[in-house]
């Protein structure tokens, strides 16, 4: 399943593809009520792909009345858990089915390396649906120990209608993350989905509906943040929103809540994250491997990114040249090339900012060691920043590109303070030969997620989220995701001699 195809193969199911390119509303394709469109275009190579539904507050509204609708007449919350379970693993399995046409559409969509959307981002998102659908019937409700006079219940239920607004780097696994215990829950879904990547939400829609859930249950409203995202966080009849991407964004869903109905907000942000690595790390090699996958997997498109590198002095020349080895086996190139590992960045506007981080590291007079070149104004090449210091940009500004930054230490607690400079908190990275070492600075750097002598996220049974301004309200993933989507109700009956005495009478 998970190996990827040639890019003969790919390009042969690219010109192949039926791209959609309507909103998902009440079961069925729409355009939007102005009859606007957007334009979606391939990063690598300027093609347009296909004119979008550029919605607005018209069609949010019509969304939210077809949600709110499908919720409250129960034709998917009031299933039995293993129904709901039976038709979630039914999407499973359709978009394991259909996996070649959505990791090519992903690719094309945001300029990823097909073979990361191949081998990671499509399996990873079929695994987290089939967890979440599988949680459906092993969650209990409890009961409260309130004595003989009393039973007392403490039991979920679905939030009501949530509205998920997805980052434009992870679109189809983020999707997941957002859909699959909201679903799960028995809520009603509104998906805005990133403007520059709208096609495989919109191609999950319309197989969710041919996996079985019901009109209304699962709409996607396609169009900017202005005219989408923030009519959604400021409905009144949107009880939930789960958002990832900016923290800047993530405050403005913060501020709609406040000024609506107080909906609920779970929000996943931003990262400046740390790899720490330390004089007694056991083995070099693994250590160069991990970080160089940290820093520029996805292009270093991805809020956990570990983009900062705290080195100790003394071991900090012997990795570089290991890290530098690794580096060069990440070619950058057509996305639809297995070969390549580094794809385009998703935009022109965002190439400029990620280059404007080299522009800086050059102002700055840092040595750029190795990478730094651009292409096409679209590609940027791995690229490593050494002797940058926690003043600099490179150090506290989240980078969303594939420029690694080095900054050395010498005892323990220098490197704790530099691992949390920074005004987030989503994941670190430790590496350590030492047990000792890696508790303590596990236990002292605040980070939702911390690795030890590797990188990664987990899998679907680990929370993610994170501390300071990284994350609000909840966690993506797990069982404690479930809990995002679902309202907490105590339930208290008199069973006392005497309730049962006056209703005998």
């Amino acid at each position: 399943m998970h190996e990827p195809l040639t890019a003969t193969e790919y390009k042969a199911i690219a010109a192949g593809l039926q791209l959609p390119t309507n909103a998902f509303i009440d079961g069925a394709f729409r355009p939007a009520n102005s009859g606007k469109t957007f334009t979606s275009t391939n990063p690598a190579t300027g093609e347009v792909l296909a004119e979008i539904a550029a919605c607005d507050s018209s069609d949010v509204d019509f969304a939210v009345e077809k949600a709110r609708e499908a919720f409250e007449d129960g034709r998917w919350r009031l299933r039995s858990p293993g129904e709901r379970k039976e038709v979630l693993l039914k999407l499973a399995k359709l978009l394991e089915r259909n996996r070649h046409e959505l990791a090519v559409m992903e690719s094309l969509d945001s300029g990823k390396p097909v073979r990361e959307c191949q081998t990671v981002d499509v399996p990873d998102t079929i695994d987290t649906l089939r967890w979440h659908a599988e949680l459906i019937d092993k969650l209990y409700d409890n009961t409260a120990p309130v004595g003989a006079n009393a039973l007392t219940m403490i039991v979920r239920e679905p939030i009501g209608v949530v509205g998920c607004v997805l980052p434009w780097n992870f679109p189809l696994l983020m999707l997941a993350w957002k859909i699959g215990p909201a679903l799960a829950a028995g809520c009603s879904v509104i998906v805005k989905p990133a403007q520059e990547t709208t096609l495989t939400t919109l191609r999950v829609a319309e197989l969710a509906l041919e996996a079985g859930i019901p009109a209304g249950v699962f709409n996607v409203v396609t169009g900017s943040g202005r005219e989408v995202g923030e009519p959604i966080g400021l409905h009144m009849d949107v009880d939930m929103v789960a958002f990832t991407g900016l923290t800047p964004t993530g405050r403005r869903f913060l501020r709609y809540a406040a000024d609506s109905n107080l909906k609920k907000v779970v929000l996943e942000c931003g990262g400046k994250n740390p790899a720490v690595v330390l004089d007694d790390a056991e083995d070099l090699d693994l250590v160069a491997e991990q970080v160089v996958n940290g820093a520029f997997w996805n292009m270093g498109e991805n809020c956990s990114a570990t983009s900062r590198l705290i080195v100790h002095a003394k071991v900090k020349d012997e990795l570089m040249k290991r890290i530098g080895a690794y580096m060069r086996e990440w070619k950058t190139g057509d996305p639809l090339d297995p070969e390549n590992r580094i794809g385009a960045l998703v935009s022109k506007s965002h190439f400029e900012k990620v280059k404007s981080f080299l522009d800086d590291a050059k102002t700055e007079k840092l040595s750029v060691t190795q990478g730094g070149e651009t292409y096409n104004g679209i590609f940027i090449e791995p690229t490593l920043v050494e002797d940058v210091t926690p003043t600099s940009r490179l150090f506290q500004e989240e980078i969303f590109g594939p420029i690694l930054s080095v900054t050395t230490f010498n005892t323990l607690a220098e490197a704790t303070a530099l691992a949390n400079d920074t005004n987030y908190g989503l994941t670190a990275s430790v590496y350590t030969g030492s047990l000792r070492n890696a508790i303590r600075l596990t236990r002292d750097i605040r980070a939702g997620l911390i690795t030890v002598n590797c990188f990664g996220e987990g899998d679907a049974t680990t929370p993610f989220g994170g501390y300071k301004e990284s994350g609000f309200g909840g966690r993506d993933k797990s069982v404690f995701a479930h809990d995002n989507y679902c309202e907490l109700k105590t339930i208290w009956i008199d069973i006392s001699e005497r309730s049962v005495d006056e209703t005998i009478r």
